[in-house]
């Protein structure tokens, strides 16, 4: 690891400040920087720490209501101490799910539910400094498309860059339409959850939509009724600490057996938390049933691209679809 320096900042604007100048990365749960330290994928001159900051704010690190029945989730809130929250597992089963499904025990106790959204991907070939990797060096090359790609995108995906976005909460967000709130020197603004990530095209090495020096400050979950019904589902090599092969967040409002709304999204297999409208418009209005969902799936997966070793993904996520859908419509 290379030597840093820390930073233990007063405030958010302070930590905000300290975060504008090159070379600076913030940690808070550090369950996913400090790895990539060790491996100097990561090298930062600084670490400002966040964590403090929960003792003089203590909305940064809880779970509370908004009016009309939504929830604002800290972004300094620990994954398990979200994933058990009772209001969060009465009215977003699938968010506490994906928290629960996610990494091991010890991880969830450590890890906050931003740096969840904000980890980087698992990518083999980003993490091993050996091998050319356009999100760790632009312009090196993607290892990737013609290397060992068994666990990499079949959307999303660019001639640049195939990594798959690791995080399982994220895609619970993406099917809720959540909103990100941001703080910076300069103020405050308030994002759609669909507008923080980005896609690789060009420039894989530009992750989010975060400016220098902006903190996430909380995640707002909207007040959505039929979310009480909604499955997060999640296909992996082993039963546990292990990411997705694919994955389904899904939540249905159903009308006398047939679908008056849905919110879809996948994961495992983009190179982003992926809402899928298409399949989405596919389930408004028909009937609860194999075909109407094994319908929704092929909408979902049309623009699929596989690679050498990772076609299988394609049916593995159209089947992890359907089967999501039929236990939210149980």
């Amino acid at each position: 690891m290379m030597p840093f320096e820390f930073i233990s900042p007063l405030d958010l604007t302070e930590a905000a400040e300290n975060g504008t100048a090159a070379g600076r990365k913030f940690v808070a749960g550090g369950t996913t920087l400090i790895d990539l330290m060790k491996l100097h994928v990561e090298r930062p001159s600084h670490l400002i720490d966040l964590t403090p900051l929960v003792r003089r704010d203590a909305s940064l690190g809880t779970v509370s209501d908004l009016p009309g029945g939504g929830l604002r989730l800290g972004a300094l809130a620990h994954m398990s101490d979200v994933a058990w929250d009772a209001r969060v597992k009465e009215r977003y089963p699938l968010v506490s799910q994906s928290l629960l499904l996610a990494a091991s025990g010890q991880v969830r106790n450590m890890a906050t539910i931003a740096g969840n959204v904000l980890q980087r991907t698992r990518c083999l070939y980003f993490r091993d400094t050996a091998m050319p990797c356009n999100k760790r060096e632009p312009g090196s090359g993607c290892s990737a498309i013609q290397g060992f790609n068994r666990q990499h995108a079949v959307l999303g995906g660019s001639e640049h860059c195939i990594a798959v976005h690791p995080s399982d909460f994220a895609v619970a967000l993406a099917a809720l339409d959540a909103t990100v709130n941001v703080h910076s020197a300069s103020g405050t603004r308030t994002m759609s959850f669909a507008d923080l990530h980005t896609l690789p095209r060009t420039h894989p090495e530009r992750e989010t939509t975060l400016r220098a020096g902006e903190i996430i400050t909380s995640i707002d979950l909207p007040a959505l009724s039929f979310a009480r019904r909604s499955v997060y589902l999640k296909v992996r090599d082993r039963a546990s600490f292990a990411f997705a092969l694919a994955s389904a967040a899904v939540a249905v409002n159903l009308n006398g057996g047939r679908i008056r709304d849905a919110r879809v999204a996948i994961g495992g297999v983009a190179t982003i938390p992926w809402r899928s409208r298409e399949a989405e418009r596919s389930l408004l209005g028909e009937r609860a049933n194999a075909g109407t969902f094994r319908a929704a799936a092929n909408a979902a997966l049309a623009g699929a691209r596989s690679y050498k070793h990772n076609a299988f993904k394609i049916e593995l996520a159209r089947r992890t679809l359907v089967r999501a859908l039929t236990q939210a419509s149980s």
